[in-house]
């Protein structure tokens, strides 16, 4: 008889047998940049999720602005709140559709590692401000996810590879080909979902793509409500009306809708109906909270302020940056890249302390009023 298969060659048989013709399938990945020895449970693909899921990064997200800011209010979502209800909404598309689920999240809860502290105003500043030193470059959340998980996360750390079985030092997490490639392309800006762009390779990274619209949407909707921001009566009458009047409403019409539309093809898309109706509410949140969160919220105003003087100050004198010291020969441009890493790596409140640190005289500081 025939040595039994362990739980990774179970699983990768069942994704052969029973997921549809176009999803992916772990054992065909396009692998690694450094080939490790196949682990005995999990596929490649769970590999990435649970290497994503316990990196220090990911753990940052907790406290890292979605939209508003406001430490007194636990009811706004994070960063990593975000991050989870994205990673729901896709493995359940996913699911439905026969995809790989397991690339789907490994993919969802990787996908705004790169994302620096106050949300998109905070993106907004750091590019600016990286843009003073290093005029060709750019800071974009997008790239910068896929610079932790290539470069910056896990640093000096050994594994050992199939071949000759050494231990190898190597940067960033090692991810498969096929979740560096969802996260490289998940990001639509300010684009409707039917736009042309350079979509992910894999249908799953297409699933994360719109699964992150539709999570952020509604999610967002929900906050700029709570936030006092916009009323139930400002939201535009005949997209509510089709998609739905209440948060969850919403949320399950338009996944109900990609399945319908996509199920049995190698695709993933809206209906029309549906697709122009989510690109309305999109361009709501845009005019009325996105642009007015970052322009008329003081305190966000105040963030973008935060990260302008802290890449200023590190840009001068590098060592007040922890760990880091003067390297000798390093051209503006390159200094401008680890300042640049250093800050997008921060937590909103770690960028607050370090700004009342270098700025703030000893005394004045919070708690001495």
């Amino acid at each position: 008889m025939g040595q039994s298969l362990c739980p990774r060659e179970r699983q990768e048989a069942w994704e052969e047998e029973c997921l549809a013709p176009w999803a992916a399938r772990a054992a065909r990945s396009k692998g690694r940049a450094l080939e490790e020895i196949p682990d005995t449970v999990r596929t490649a693909f769970q590999r990435d999720r649970d290497r994503v899921l316990h990196s220090k990064a990911f753990r940052r997200l907790k406290h890292k602005t979605q939209v508003f800011i406001d430490p007194e209010e636990d009811h706004f979502r994070t960063r990593l709140t975000h991050t989870l209800e994205v990673s729901q909404i896709a493995r359940t598309i996913s699911r439905a559709l026969r995809l790989n689920e397991d690339l789907t999240e490994a993919i969802a809860l990787a996908h705004d590692l790169g994302h620096p502290p106050f949300g998109h105003a905070g993106e907004e500043a750091l590019d600016a401000a990286y843009r003073e030193y290093a005029p060709d470059a750019a800071f974009r959340h997008y790239d910068q996810s896929l610079r932790v998980v290539e470069e910056l996360e896990n640093r000096n750390e050994s594994i050992t590879p199939t071949a000759e079985g050494q231990q190898v030092v190597f940067k960033g997490l090692n991810l498969t080909w096929e979740v560096r490639n969802g996260i490289a392309h998940h990001s639509k800006g300010r684009a409707d979902l039917g736009e042309a762009h350079e979509a992910a390779f894999t249908l799953e990274g297409q699933v994360m793509r719109i699964a992150d619209r539709v999570a952020y949407i509604n999610h967002d909707i929900d906050d700029a409500l709570r936030a006092g921001l916009i009323t139930r009566a400002d939201l535009p009458k005949h997209e509510i009306a089709l998609l739905g009047d209440t948060h969850s409403d919403r949320i399950a019409r338009m996944v109900c809708d990609i399945v319908d539309c996509s199920d049995g093809k190698p695709v993933v898309c809206m209906s029309e109906e549906v697709e122009h109706a989510t690109d309305a509410l999109k361009e709501f949140m845009f005019e009325r909270v996105y642009w007015n969160a970052a322009n008329g919220n003081q305190d966000l105003r105040k963030a973008q302020h935060v990260i302008r003087a802290l890449f200023r100050l590190f840009m001068e004198q590098p060592s007040r940056m922890n760990g880091f010291a003067e390297t000798a020969g390093e051209s503006v441009e390159q200094r401008a890249q680890r300042v640049c890493d250093y800050i997008a790596g921060m937590t909103d409140r770690y960028a607050v302390s370090r700004f009342e640190h270098f700025f703030v005289p000893q005394g004045m500081q919070r708690g001495d009023f």
